[in-house]
């Protein structure tokens, strides 16, 4: 009995994702690499902790649908995405804003993306919400 509430524990511990297990990110450029790294690692319960919770929740809509895609995705292609490199491209504030452009390359597609960095409440956090 005493080695079922042990093996319960331990399940439950380890299945939690803590979300003080993340470190707030230094800058933008940290929080842009943070948060696409979790992305190409299937890890969305970290990809969440640096997007920016905007009040419409466009961009927790819009990561809910990245993690249906990536979770239907066959394993093999799960592994590629795993082993992807991210090369910063160009990491650069937007003019007239505190907001920075964060363009990258993922090394298994092998094309570009633009995220955009932004602070608020003195943490660098993804803003999705002008993707491209």
């Amino acid at each position: 009995m005493k080695w079922n509430w042990i093996v319960a524990f331990v399940i439950f511990a380890c299945s939690c994702e803590n979300k003080d297990s993340y470190s707030k990110a230094e800058d933008a450029e940290d929080a842009g690499t943070q948060f696409i790294r979790a992305s190409l690692d299937g890890n969305y319960a970290k990809a969440k902790f640096y997007l920016y919770k905007d009040s419409a929740d466009f961009n927790l809509r819009l990561l809910d649908k990245w993690k249906a895609s990536y979770d239907a995705l066959p394993k093999e292609e799960k592994s590629a995405f795993k082993s992807a490199s991210i090369r910063p491209i160009v990491i650069k504030p937007d003019p007239d804003s505190s907001n920075y452009s964060y363009t990258f390359f993922n090394s298994y597609k092998k094309d570009t993306t633009t995220i955009r960095v932004l602070k608020a409440n003195d943490e660098w956090l993804v803003d999705l919400r002008d993707l491209h």
